[in-house]
């Protein structure tokens, strides 16, 4: 199978590069924003030509920006995604498309499952769950998988930084009363490899985190733990750390379903631990 990625610069793109050596019956093509734009039809039918499976792992995250630039996000998360789909569905060929946990309000109380009903309470997440009905309308055998708290060994995420605090004898305040599962991108990488070598007809909506479920303080307490760090962060709520787009309360996903497809859903220390490993040494 020959795979295009799109976004490869990105963590979910790097970490697709560090799986792909596991998967040699497959040939990747790792593209970034600066190779193809994906809004542009042109563009993409140009690099899908041979392909057998896009996996768009392009996407605007800047979540606090995108509630002032609304059309940069839109452009990416919603005509992107759309163009993808449509350029995809014409060749008859599969698409993975990666969307977020914030679909949802963050209201409830128990994991959401994919049958829930989205309602999205920042511009990231409008434009993610409008990528997201893009993809299913346009009748491309596709895979929509829903993830959360993604970070690895690349580019900018919560772990890393708070690695850094720790290595620089900083002791933060972290946010304890928003709660959902930390995802480390190496794991869903080989969780789209599954899925890619099932056979799509159609399109399926999944759900894909690391198991169990935490704050950003419990977090940000296991890495400095990991760290060998005897600092101690400080659990602060919400209201005393205030951001531009709202954040879920609640934003636990239920994997039932990935995992009745084959996929291993592994616990979220254990795959920190891992990651840690690699970050530390």
């Amino acid at each position: 199978m020959k795979i295009l990625v799109t976004g490869a610069d990105g963590q979910l793109g790097m970490s697709l590069r560090k799986v792909a050596c596991s998967y040699p019956h497959h040939t990747f093509v790792f593209v970034g924003h600066r190779d193809c734009d994906i809004t542009s039809r042109e563009c993409m039918e140009r690099w899908i030509e041979g392909v057998d499976a896009v996996v768009n792992c392009a996407a605007y995250t800047a979540v606090d920006r995108a509630e002032t630039e609304h059309e940069a996000a839109r452009r990416v998360n919603v005509v992107g995604a759309a163009v993808v789909a449509e350029v995809v569905a014409r060749s008859n060929i599969v698409l993975v498309h990666v969307s977020t946990d914030y679909v949802f309000d963050g209201c409830g109380s128990r994991p959401y499952n994919e049958s829930d009903a989205v309602s999205p309470q920042n511009i990231y997440g409008i434009t993610k769950a409008e990528g997201e009905m893009a993809v299913m309308a346009s009748g491309a055998r596709a895979v929509v998988i829903r993830t959360a708290w993604l970070y690895s060994e690349f580019g900018h995420n919560f772990v890393k930084s708070m690695l850094r605090f720790a290595h620089e004898g900083k002791a933060p305040n972290v946010v304890n009363d928003q709660h959902g599962t930390p995802t480390y991108a190496t794991g869903l990488a080989c969780a789209i490899m599954t899925l890619l070598e099932h056979d799509v007809d159609g399109c399926e909506l999944y759900h894909y985190t690391d198991g169990g479920e935490a704050t950003w303080y419990e977090l940000a307490v296991e890495v400095f733990r990991l760290a060998g760090s005897t600092l101690c962060v400080t659990p602060v709520g919400s209201a005393d750390y205030p951001t531009v787009a709202r954040r879920p309360q609640y934003s636990v996903l239920d994997k039932s379903k990935i995992m009745s497809a084959g996929v291993e859903v592994r616990p979220w220390r254990e795959t920190l631990r891992e990651c840690m490993n690699i970050l530390l040494n």
